[in-house]
């Protein structure tokens, strides 16, 4: 039966007139005897519904004569489908009768992101007085709002809303830390949006409603209602929902997330209906900002130890997180019997992910805002040069890297695939090839890192690096990926220093976790797998993280650790060398418990390991920084403990210069110069008597220059 006036909800009724256009059959010949036959619909309606609409009971024609069941073509077919489900929606709160409950005004703050400012307006709302559903921490209640655009106060046709409420007290400070929280994660959702996945996402609107007329102004979150089924993705700790349906799109947002932000922060705890998600959390790199939910490197770790890179995340350009073999099959298993999404990615058509500059990563919004700038210029550019030359249509594309505006064909800052021109294309006014063409010829080669017939030492020596360079250098391109190998290729530039890599941290923090068993069934100590805790802390000792670096030195040479304390390895030659290149590495850093042990093993010959021999030139070479060591490292990152104290160490170096032994020239008079400092520090120390041992032993090696 035909819906009357009041049950009509295209385009919500807010305003007094609805003016819908029939979709006709595209190509039909204007002025034909059909086209005024359907331009009247009278011969698509019946008597009735001709009478409502003269009677004005009726003002939105009939959907057999917008679209008449005799004109669906493939073009139009998805129109029908749209408006159909339209013309039979009902309001799905109809039942609970809220448009008999008392008005109420309310205050609505809404945040822009971009500006980071805070605007206010006026709103009437009708809501429950009992909530009808909640969650861990709120619990919700529906709500409807008259539109501020509306003529008229029809609460029949008021959006749905659902008004969510901190079931405990909570600084209402909070309620506007969501609210950031959301919509900073909104401008994400955009910028993946930009880089054309095959399904776009959206994040909520959100905002916080303040009942003014009741006692102490209470605040709500404030959100449309969403109708379908609603699924929670994954969460902040590592979940991923996987048993109604392996949805891709979420989680190869999630991983965009992480590298398009060079890794300073990822958005998760993914939910919602279809790809219209509420509710998200943000780990930010220090762990700061956006609540309690912000778990910073350790909810980074737990993500990337149960995601499993999809098409999407390829398609991007994303680089695969590293895990031990047992993590990968665990993984996989899993994974295979779960039923998954199918969806057809065009990976031509999808823009490869850049990461930010160093300029851009201390300012990200700015960074977001202007992407969002240069993708609306770019449409407009792209249409006014459709007619250029063959350079131009490249450059407009489906494939332009957003931040570059280069082909993401013709460039991969992953380490995933490098990019070779072929011979013959680079400019020919340049001599070493340093300058780049100025139109990019479309023949181009593309190597896997991952196939076996590449080699990737002879990568860095071809056209392809050098052209890789020339891009960072003149567009600020970085290669900051999710993988080991292209985070290493950053170690050598100036604004990289110990300690500073971020996935460093993230391997380190998942050792940790498989430490304490998080990843272990039932939480069983003895089924740790201590192989995997090992993979991850020797990538994030590689990646310079200096409590890994320290701790991975200690378990391969067998030395007290305070991390991954229960894992040990065989005692062979192989792991001694590695633990020794752990600990030279600890000690170039000035690590002054790393640089002692440096001294003594080549002083000893103990714990040096078969690549290095004893030699008492590098033990006062070693000894000498130690004295020189006294609070933190260059980046504060090593506790210099005074252990050892400084008389302890001059005399040991006296001591040295004395006997003149192991590729050490004997220096009597440095030997008693050495031995008053120790004895001057010892006095200064308290230690009477021991300076007095130091003061005679200098004057013996004294003695021995005078027979000299």
């Amino acid at each position: 039966m035909p819906r009357t006036e009041s049950e009509c909800t295209i385009g919500s009724c807010e305003e007094e007139e609805v003016s819908i256009t029939p979709i006709l059959e595209v190509g039909l010949p204007v002025g034909s005897e059909d086209d005024d036959e359907l331009s009247s619909g009278k011969t698509f309606m019946t008597l009735r519904e001709r009478r409502q609409i003269k009677l004005g009971l009726r003002r939105v024609l009939p959907l057999n004569v917008l679209i008449p069941h005799g004109r669906i073509t493939e073009k139009n077919k998805r129109w029908y489908e749209a408006l159909k489900k339209v013309w039979h929606h009902t309001d799905p709160w109809q039942s609970f009768h809220l448009d008999t409950l008392p008005e109420q005004p309310a205050l609505r703050h809404r945040y822009n992101p971009i500006k980071q400012k805070w605007y206010q307006d006026e709103v009437t709302v009708k809501m429950e007085t009992k909530p009808f559903n909640r969650g861990a921490m709120r619990q919700c209640y529906r709500l409807k709002k008259l539109s501020t655009f509306s003529k008229q106060r029809s609460w029949k046709h008021a959006g749905n809303y659902v008004a969510k409420k901190y079931m405990e007290s909570v600084d209402r400070s909070v309620y506007f830390e969501d609210v950031k929280l959301q919509m900073d994660a909104k401008l994400w959702g955009d910028e993946y949006n930009r880089h054309n996945p095959p399904k776009k996402i959206d994040i909520f609107q959100m905002y916080v409603i303040e009942l003014v007329r009741e006692e102490g102004s209470p605040l709500f979150h404030l959100e449309h209602f969403i109708e379908g089924e609603y699924i929670k993705y994954n969460s902040n700790s590592g979940f991923v929902e996987d048993t109604k349906q392996c949805r891709h799109t979420p989680q190869a947002f999630s991983h965009f997330t992480f590298e398009r932000s060079g890794h300073e922060l990822i958005v998760v705890d993914i939910q919602g209906v279809g790809d219209l998600y509420t509710d998200p959390q943000i780990h930010t790199m220090d762990g700061l900002q956006y609540g309690d939910g912000n778990l910073g490197t350790k909810g980074m770790a737990l993500f990337f130890r149960s995601h499993e890179c999809n098409e999407i995340c390829r398609g991007m350009g994303l680089a695969e997180f590293d895990l031990s073999p047992a993590e990968r099959d665990a993984i996989a298993s899993h994974h295979a019997t779960s039923p998954s999404s199918v969806t057809e990615v065009n990976t031509r058509a999808m823009g490869h992910v850049v990461s930010p500059s160093s300029e851009d990563r201390h300012d990200l919004k700015k960074m977001l805002s202007n992407s969002r700038m240069r993708a609306s210029s770019s449409v407009s550019d792209a249409s006014s040069t459709a007619g250029d030359d063959e350079s131009t249509k490249i450059l407009v594309s489906p494939r332009i890297s957003i931040d570059s505006g280069l082909p993401s064909s013709e460039y991969s800052p992953t380490g995933n695939s490098g990019f070779i021109e072929e011979a013959g294309h680079m400019d020919k006014n340049s001599e070493d090839g340093s300058e780049l063409s100025n139109s990019f010829h479309h023949r181009s080669r593309f190597y896997s890192m991952s196939s076996d017939n590449y080699d990737t030492s002879e990568y860095s020596n071809s056209v392809g690096a050098s052209i890789t360079k020339t891009l960072e250098q003149k567009f600020g391109l970085p290669k900051r990926a999710s993988n080991v190998f292209a985070e290493n290729l950053l170690r050598g530039s100036d604004d990289f220093h110990l300690g500073d890599s971020i996935l460093g941290q993230v391997h380190h923090d998942l050792a940790k976790y498989h430490e304490i068993g998080r990843f272990a069934l039932d939480g069983n100590e003895d089924l740790i797998d201590w192989e995997s805790a090992l993979f991850h802390e020797e990538n994030a000792a590689d990646l310079g993280i200096p409590e890994a670096i320290t701790t991975m030195a200690k378990i391969y040479l067998h030395l007290p650790h305070d991390v991954l304390v229960s894992c040990t390895v065989p005692e062979t030659e192989e792991n001694t060398n590695k633990g020794v290149d752990f600990m030279a590495q600890a000690a170039a850093a000035n690590d002054r418990a790393s640089i002692l042990y440096m001294a003594k093993a080549f002083e000893t010959g103990n714990g040096l390991g078969t690549l290095r021999q004893r030699s008492h030139k590098e033990a006062t070479h070693w000894y000498q920084i130690a004295l020189q060591t006294l609070d933190h490292d260059d980046h504060g990152e090593f506790d210099a403990t005074m252990s050892d104290p400084n008389y302890l160490i001059l005399a040991k170096q006296a001591e040295l210069f004395l006997a003149g032994e192991f590729d050490l020239d004997a220096d009597p008079s440095r030997a008693g110069e050495l031995y008053t400092e120790a004895a001057d520090e010892a006095m200064t120390a308290m230690k009477g008597r021991l300076a007095n041992q130091y003061y005679m032993k200098a004057e013996e090696a004294w003695s021995l220059v005078e027979e000299e």
